[in-house]
C-alpha cells in the first residue's frame, strides 16, 4: 500500500515538475537572447569602427553596465543548464525535495536578474598588479568603445550635421572623410546627399533622415564638395545651423583642373582634349572661365560668397597636397577643429605607391588593407607645358587673394615654378 501511494505520488508530480522547467528554460533563453541581440545583430560598415580608439571604461559607465549585463546573462545561462542537469539526475526524490528544488531554483533566477550581481561578481575579483592594469584597462576600453558604436543605431539619434566637407571637387574630400570616419567620435553619410544644392525642396526631415544615429559627444557629418561653388548654398546651411564647422579641401587649382578633366574623360571618352576645353583662343592665350573644370579653382571668388554668412573661424582648409605627404598632420589640425581628441595619427596610415597617395592601414579582422577606389588616383593625360603654365600665370592673382583671404599660404607658385624648370 505505501508502495503504491509513493508510485502515485510521483508519477502525479514530475510531469507538472518537467513542464515547469520547460517553460522557466525557454523564458530565461528568449531573456538571453533578447539582451544578445543588441550587441551581435548590429554590424555597422567596417571603416567606422576597425581602427577603434576607444575611451576607458570609467568615461562610459553606461556601456560598462550594458556589457555586464551580456556577462550576466551569460553566465546565468550555463549555471542554469548545470542546475538542470543535476536536477534531472535526481528527478526521483521525493515530492517536499523536489519543491524545495523549485523554489531555490526560482531564487536563483531573481538573483541572476538583479542589477546588483554583477556589481558583485566585479567586486569579488583580485586586483591586477600595477604594471598589468594600464594593459587591461586599454582592452576593456576597446571593446567599450565597439560597443558603442555597434549600438549607436538602436540607441542614437539622428541629428542635422554640426560639420559638413563642402568642397573642393578632386581636392582630396572623400580621402579626408574616410579617415575621419574612423574616429570613434564622429559619424558621416557615406553618399554626397547634395541637399543644398539639388533636393532643398525635399526638407530638412528628409536630410536628418539621411543621418546616422549618433550618440551624446559624436559629432555628426557630411561630404557634398559642389556646395563650395554653389552660390545659394552658404545661405541655405546658414539658415540651418549659423553656428556650424565648415571643412574645405584645397589643391593647386592647375591639378584639380586636370584631375577633374581626367575624371570627366574616364565617362565620356569622346570629349575634346583639355587644351581645346581650357582656351577660348588658343592663340591669343583667352583662358575660358566659364569652363567648370577652371571656374572650381577660382577658390577667393567662392570663397568671398561664403564670407558673407560664416566667419573663418567656422571654416578649416585643409591642403589637398600636404593630406597626401602627411595625412596625420593634417587630420591632427581637422580634429583639433573639430573639438576632437587625436585618435587618428599617422600609425592608421601607410603609402600606397600604385595609387600614389595614403591609405588607411587594413583592420585586424581583414585581410586588404581600406584604400580609396578605382575612381581614385587615376593616370592624368600629359598636358601640353605651354598650357600648363599660362594656366598658372591664370590662377597667381587669385591664388594670392586666397592666401590672403584665409591667411594661409598653399605655396602653389613653387610648384610652379618647379614644373616650369624641369620642362
Amino acid at each position: 500500500m505505501a508502495l503504491w501511494s509513493s508510485t502515485q505520488l510521483f508519477t502525479s508530480k514530475v510531469p507538472r515538475k518537467i513542464l515547469f522547467m520547460f517553460t522557466l528554460s525557454l523564458s530565461v533563453t528568449y531573456l538571453f537572447y533578447s539582451l544578445m541581440s543588441c550587441y551581435n545583430s548590429l554590424q555597422f560598415p567596417l571603416q567606422e569602427n576597425y581602427a577603434y580608439q576607444g575611451r576607458l571604461v570609467t568615461d562610459e559607465p553606461t556601456f560598462v553596465t550594458l556589457r555586464e549585463k551580456l556577462y550576466s546573462a551569460s553566465q546565468g545561462l550555463a549555471e542554469y543548464t548545470e542546475a538542470t542537469a543535476r536536477f534531472t539526475a535526481v528527478s526521483t526524490a521525493a515530492t517536499a525535495a523536489a519543491r524545495d528544488d523549485e523554489e531555490r531554483t526560482v531564487e536563483w533566477i531573481r538573483t541572476q536578474a538583479s542589477p546588483t550581481k554583477s556589481a558583485a561578481y566585479h567586486k569579488q575579483q583580485p586586483s591586477l598588479a600595477p604594471e598589468n592594469e594600464e594593459k587591461a584597462r586599454q582592452e576593456f576600453s576597446t571593446t567599450d568603445s565597439e560597443l558603442r558604436a555597434n549600438c549607436t543605431s538602436d540607441y542614437g539619434e539622428k541629428k542635422l550635421p554640426q560639420a559638413i566637407i563642402i568642397g573642393v571637387k578632386k581636392g582630396g574630400t572623400r580621402a579626408l572623410l574616410e579617415a575621419l570616419r574612423v574616429h570613434p567620435d564622429v559619424r558621416a553619410v557615406g553618399n554626397e546627399p547634395h541637399f543644398f544644392d539639388r533636393n532643398y525642396e525635399k526638407g530638412l526631415d528628409w536630410y536628418r533622415e539621411l543621418m546616422p544615429s549618433t550618440l551624446e559627444g559624436q559629432i555628426t557629418m557630411e561630404k557634398t564638395p559642389s556646395y563650395f561653388v554653389t552660390s545659394h548654398a552658404p545661405k541655405r546651411i546658414h539658415s540651418m545651423a549659423r553656428d556650424i564647422k565648415l571643412i574645405i579641401v584645397v589643391r593647386n587649382p592647375v591639378t584639380r583642373a586636370i584631375s577633374d578633366y581626367t575624371q570627366t574623360l574616364s565617362k565620356k571618352p569622346e570629349i575634346p582634349t583639355f587644351e581645346v576645353l581650357a582656351f577660348k583662343n588658343r592663340t591669343l592665350g583667352l583662358i575660358d572661365a566659364s569652363w567648370s573644370a577652371l571656374r572650381i579653382g577660382i577658390y577667393a571668388l567662392h570663397l568671398e560668397t561664403w564670407m558673407q554668412y560664416f566667419p573663418l573661424s567656422q571654416m578649416h582648409f585643409v591642403s589637398g597636397e600636404r593630406l597626401i605627404v602627411d595625412p596625420a598632420g593634417e587630420m591632427a589640425k581637422v580634429q583639433d577643429f573639430l573639438g576632437l581628441k587625436r585618435i587618428v595619427t599617422d600609425k592608421h596610415f601607410y603609402f600606397n605607391k600604385t595609387k600614389g597617395f595614403p591609405c588607411l592601414k587594413k583592420p585586424e579582422d581583414s585581410s586588404m588593407p581600406r584604400c580609396l577606389g578605382k575612381s581614385k588616383g587615376r593616370t592624368h593625360p600629359k598636358i601640353e607645358p605651354d598650357v600648363i603654365r599660362r594656366l598658372h600665370k591664370f590662377y597667381k592673382p587669385f591664388n594670392m587673394m586666397f592666401y590672403q583671404m584665409t591667411g594661409q599660404n598653399f605655396e602653389w607658385e613653387l610648384e610652379a615654378e618647379h614644373e616650369h624648370r624641369s620642362s
